[in-house]
């Protein structure tokens, strides 16, 4: 970088000063000032585009990383759900059957009841299942009002 310290900087001036002349020097000054600014603006956002595409091949690497350890999973997963299934049918093979049924697999089935989930207590859909000739005639509020527009709609009028 450009080391300009004090001295270098009283030089500057002064060649400026006789060059320029004490009636333009601060425009020039603030001209130079601003120019400088919009200079160390641009580079900082050059620096920040630069950083922002960095971080965004990272997280590509991080993502395909993610990605390929999720397909082992799921692969290992598949693999022993497999095994066991073969385990299972095996093992019903070997058990032996009662008197009347069959032993083949094939007319085995095997249900799978699905873990409890509780209702959701909805208010809003409940509300919405309400017809809207019902809500009109019972007087429910169907639309938001806040309490100035409320106390304006009941307000009673003035006659002149």
């Amino acid at each position: 970088m450009i080391d300009i310290g004090l001295s270098k900087m009283a030089l500057i001036g002064a060649v400026a000063l006789i060059v320029i002349g004490p009636e333009k020097l601060p425009r020039v000054a603030r001209t130079v000032g601003t120019l400088l600014g919009k200079a160390q603006r641009y580079v900082a956002d050059v620096k920040a585009e630069v950083n922002r595409s960095m971080e965004l091949d990272e997280l590509r690497k991080m993502k395909e990383t993610v990605e390929s350890a999720a397909r082992d999973v799921e692969q290992s997963i598949q693999t022993s759900a497999s095994d066991f299934q073969k385990d299972m049918e095996n093992s019903l093979g070997e058990v032996g059957s009662l008197p009347g049924e069959s032993t083949s697999t094939e007319q085995a089935s095997y249900t799978i009841v699905p873990a409890y989930k509780h209702p959701g207590k909805n208010w809003r859909l409940k509300r919405g299942a309400v017809p809207q000739w019902y809500k009109a005639r019972t007087g429910v509020r169907t639309k938001a009002q806040s309490g100035a527009a409320r106390v304006a709609r009941f307000r009673p009028k003035k006659f002149h």
